[in-house]
């Protein structure tokens, strides 16, 4: 697969809930959305750049969603869903998956910000496609097959400082 140049053209896909579950478990602490993008794009040529979030009513989640655009991503916002049993669910598998696919002719480098093994399968395919596929996420909660599937992989917690708030 290539390796990294300037101009590659990269589009950034970042699973806001699984890296924000894993940091808040793990460290107590946020991601710093601007050193992720800074270092999933390495000085490369943006393309775009998509944070997948759930509205789950929070107060504090419209100013996030505001400080996700002033960074440079355009926020894909689903509400959560209450069942009648009470369970709750909300996930961005299939459009984050099926945004990889349609940016895939128009990019050189797709970066998945995600731990999900479910992803596993889209990096095989966007390789087969020509596409490098890069995932950042923390080790200690990425599935392997999601690792083994990718070009390259960066463990975020192996740099907590530089990602964490």
């Amino acid at each position: 697969m290539t390796e990294i140049h300037p101009g590659q053209r990269v589009a950034v896909l970042v699973d806001a809930q699984n890296l924000y579950h894993t940091a808040q478990s793990m460290h107590s602490r946020n991601i710093d959305y601007s050193a992720l993008l800074e270092k999933a794009v390495q000085d490369r040529q943006l393309t775009r750049a998509i944070a997948y979030v759930i509205r789950a009513d929070s107060p504090e989640e419209e100013s996030f969603f505001e400080a996700l655009i002033d960074i440079g991503f355009e926020p894909k916002i689903k509400d959560i869903k209450t069942f009648a049993d009470g369970s709750k669910k909300a996930d961005w598998d299939v459009g984050m998956s099926l945004d990889a696919v349609t940016l895939a002719n128009h990019v050189d480098t797709i970066v998945l910000c995600t731990g999900d093994g479910d992803f596993s399968r889209l990096c095989s395919h966007l390789r087969h496609e020509g596409v490098r596929v890069e995932v950042m996420a923390f080790q200690s909660s990425t599935a392997e097959e999601l690792i083994d599937a990718a070009d390259s992989f960066l463990d975020l917690g192996e740099r907590h400082e530089t990602f964490l708030l």
